[in-house]
């Protein structure tokens, strides 16, 4: 179902978005640092989540069986906040290795990272859908909740050819659901918030940009997307489909 917020939401957010101050957002990937005004831009502006809507997401899949545990056990071992403070940049991966683990265990830092980096494939089906809208020249930006080791997503998959690596919490210290971090998003961008659309598979995410007047869906595979973008007017058809 394609989430979309209502006029009387959209205009309370459009207000708040219009008196909040500017805030820095780091350059990032092939992404600019001042936006450009929208009557040189195709709008809307598509904005991705990366783990589990774009990429595939190691930690669930792959690192329990790293450190010989359940998802369960590891959850319930590992420091309650470090990850996090890992993907806002508060800490970097010494500092993270140091109390991944409640009882300080030690671990094979490089042995995790290798294991991430095996872990990281596209999603089924997206990387089509992302080249069929790079094709149609829509502007698509990252939007994700992750620390540094984004750069070896990167280095795997290449994803910057088709999107820009522009909103990572680990470079603005604030994560998803946030509403300061998407008010940064739309201040970077130069747009109102009805003019971008914002995919993630965590529905509290997609409510978060719908509250400051983003259009939201809720990613459940990239055929569903497809369907959705389609229905909210984004061309998604190539050459090949004519």
């Amino acid at each position: 179902m394609v989430m979309v917020v209502s006029l009387r939401a959209a205009s309370t957010s459009v207000s708040l978005y219009h008196n909040l101050k500017p805030t820095k957002m780091a350059k990032m990937g092939s992404a600019s640092s001042t936006a450009t005004p929208n009557t040189e831009r195709k709008l809307p502006i598509l904005l991705f989540d990366i783990m589990d809507t774009v990429v595939r997401d190691p930690f669930y899949h792959d690192v329990p069986a790293f450190f010989g545990m359940s998802l369960k056990e590891l959850i319930e071992c590992k420091h309650p906040t470090a990850w996090m403070e890992f993907e806002k940049g508060i800490i970097d991966e010494m500092e993270l290795a140091s109390k991944f683990f409640k009882d300080g265990r030690h671990f094979d830092l490089e042995g995790l990272k290798t294991c991430m980096r095996s872990g990281y494939s596209f999603v089924e089906g997206i990387e089509k859908l992302l080249l069929a809208l790079k094709l149609n020249n829509y502007e698509m930006h990252a939007f994700t909740n992750y620390p540094i080791w984004y750069q070896l997503i990167e280095d795997k998959l290449k994803l910057s050819k088709y999107l820009s690596w522009t909103f990572c919490s680990c470079t603005s210290g604030k994560r998803k659901p946030d509403p300061d971090f998407y008010i940064e998003v739309l201040r970077h961008l130069n747009v109102d918030p009805p003019n971008c659309i914002f995919m993630d598979d965590r529905m509290k995410n997609v409510e978060a940009a719908i509250e400051v007047g983003i259009r939201g869906i809720h990613f459940k595979n990239a055929n569903a997307l497809r369907e959705e973008l389609s229905l909210m007017g984004i061309d998604i058809t190539t050459d090949g489909d004519q």
